[in-house]
Order: C-alpha cells, then structure tokens, then sequence
C-alpha cells in the first residue's frame, strides 16, 4: 500500500531531518575521503579545500548581505558546495581556481537562481564544468608522489590493465576525493544508514553504467576494465554525493530510477565514445537538466477523475 501513497507538495508528514542536519551529515561523509587525500598527498590539498570552502561560504554571505536577504551560510550548504569542488579538482592546482569555482558555483549557478532549492543543476559540478573549459591542462594534470602520468581511465582508453587494488585503496592518480574508492564508499554507507539519501539512483546509475559497459565497452565482463571503470574518474563520488542531491534530481521514485538510468547511458557514452576518459560531471549536469521533463512524465496521477464544469 505505501507504494501507491505518493504525497508532495503540502508538507502533509514532517520529519525531523532540516537542511542543516543534511548539510552537516554530508560533511561528516566527506570526511574520509578528505583525510585520506591529506595523508596521501600531504597538507597542500588540505589548503584547497579550506580555500574553497571559505570562498563559497563567504561569497553567499556577501551577496546575501549586499542584497538584504537572509543570511543563510549557517545551513551548511555553501559549505559543502565548496568542499565538493576542491575534491573534483587536482591535488596540485594553484589556490586561485579553487576560489574562482566557488564563486561562481554560489554566485551564478545557485544565487542568481533564487538561493538554496532554486538551482536548476548542482553548482559544485557545473563549476567544475565550467573549470575544465576554461582551464583544460591545470584540470587534467595529476600526479602521484610528484610523478605526473596517466589516470587509471586514461590507461584503460588506451587498451591497457589498472591495478584494482591500488584504485581501492588510493594509490593512483587523480582528483582529490576520487582516488579512493574506499574511503567514499565509507561515507556513502554513513549517508545511507542516516537515511540521507535513497539507493536508488546510485544504484540505478552504477547498474545502468556497468550493461552499458559489458555491451558496448569491447572488452565483454573482463572484470579488470568493468572494476577499473567504476573506481576511476570520480564515478563512486559522484553516484553517491552528486547525483543524490535533493535539488537538483526528481522527487518520485520511478523518477530516481529513471534519472539514475539516464546519466548512466550518458556517463557509458562519454567515456567510451567521447574524447577525454572521465564523462561523469557533464552526464549528471546533462541529467540535472532533464529533471523537468523526468518528473512531468512519472509523477503519480491522483485518484479519481475531474468532473465536467457546469
């Protein structure tokens, strides 16, 4: 019976949980990710983060404030704009880009569209979109132990093998939050026993990525290639951290799966097919944007009918 109950809208069953309880359960499964990138890249990426979490924080208090409306930086959610770009950027990127994605993530893509529950896309990842385009070879610059080389994906493009083990652990090169698999899927398993956030469009989209893969990749179920894809380009991070954001994907159910689904597909193609080896950002931002029409064609239809106008 639950299942044919869908209520939206009117606030008819509350619970307890507030965006600042969410907000602060976020970072609290960032945490692990975060640690690890600074016991394996040293205090530099720690600087980062801090950097772009006071870039995001401080440029929603400034224009709140110049604006003359609610100060809203207590809620947590600036703050965690900022942390998921600085670990979507490199360990080694210069201090500045960091500040200039984090305004333009709170400024352009969340303020100027009403605030918190208004944006169309999820800022982090638009403004690491919008890094990439306008800073290409600072943003696909990695490296390990000051060795720069070739990402996991950028090996497994090109025909050759990964080490699974060392993707898992955090041994290869790679975005800040990314290069451990474990260490995110730890703080995934917190969000999911909080109840922050629902399985369904992880899982959806992890499902969806890897039939994609078997069927179009070349490779068939060579486990190497599936597990070195799944632990590679930020996948793990963005299933559970982005793709999982309230704002930005559908309310429904049948809507989650489907958009889990799409940026699957999306994500499938962009790697297989497109030019850089990663597809993860751009596929969630496209999905971000079809949220619309996903939740116009599964949202539950009343009980009943409408009768005629006398």
């Amino acid at each position: 019976m639950n299942d044919l109950l869908n209520v939206s809208s009117s606030p008819h069953v509350r619970g307890k949980a507030t965006t600042r309880s969410i907000m602060y359960d976020v970072l609290i499964a960032l945490l692990p990710a975060t640690a690890f990138s600074v016991y394996r890249f040293g205090l530099y990426p720690l600087a980062i983060v801090l950097v772009s979490m006071l870039a995001a924080v401080l440029t929603e208090y400034l224009y709140e404030k110049g604006t003359k409306r609610r100060v809203t930086i207590a809620d947590g959610s600036a703050a965690v704009t900022g942390l998921l770009l600085a670990l979507n950027l490199p360990s080694t990127i210069p201090l500045w880009i960091p500040v200039l994605g984090s305004v333009f993530a709170i400024l352009v893509v969340k303020q100027l569209f009403g605030g918190i529950g208004q944006n169309f896309m999820n800022p982090a990842l638009a403004a690491r979109c919008f890094l990439l385009i306008s800073f290409t070879g600072r943003m696909t610059t990695f490296s390990v132990d000051s060795v720069t080389g070739a990402t996991p994906l950028a090996v497994l493009k090109s025909g050759g093998q990964v080490d699974i083990v060392s993707m898992l652990i955090g041994n290869t090169g790679g975005t800040i939050g990314e290069i451990s698999t474990i260490a995110v899927l730890v703080g995934a398993v917190y969000l999911l026993a909080r109840k922050v956030i629902s399985w369904l469009i992880p899982v959806s989209y992890i499902g969806t990525f890897v039939v994609c893969l078997v069927l179009f990749g070349g490779h068939g179920l060579d486990v190497n290639f599936i597990l070195g894809h799944l632990c590679g380009g930020g996948l793990m991070l963005g299933a559970w951290f982005m793709a999982t954001d309230y704002v930005t994907t559908p309310i429904t159910k049948n809507g989650k799966i489907v958009f889990g689904v799409l940026i699957g597909v999306l994500t499938c193609v962009f790697r297989l097919f497109g030019g850089s080896a990663g597809g993860v950002s751009y596929a969630i931002i496209l999905g971000n944007l079809c949220v619309p029409l996903i939740e116009k064609v599964t949202m539950p239809k009343a009980f009943g009918w409408e009768g005629k106008q006398s």
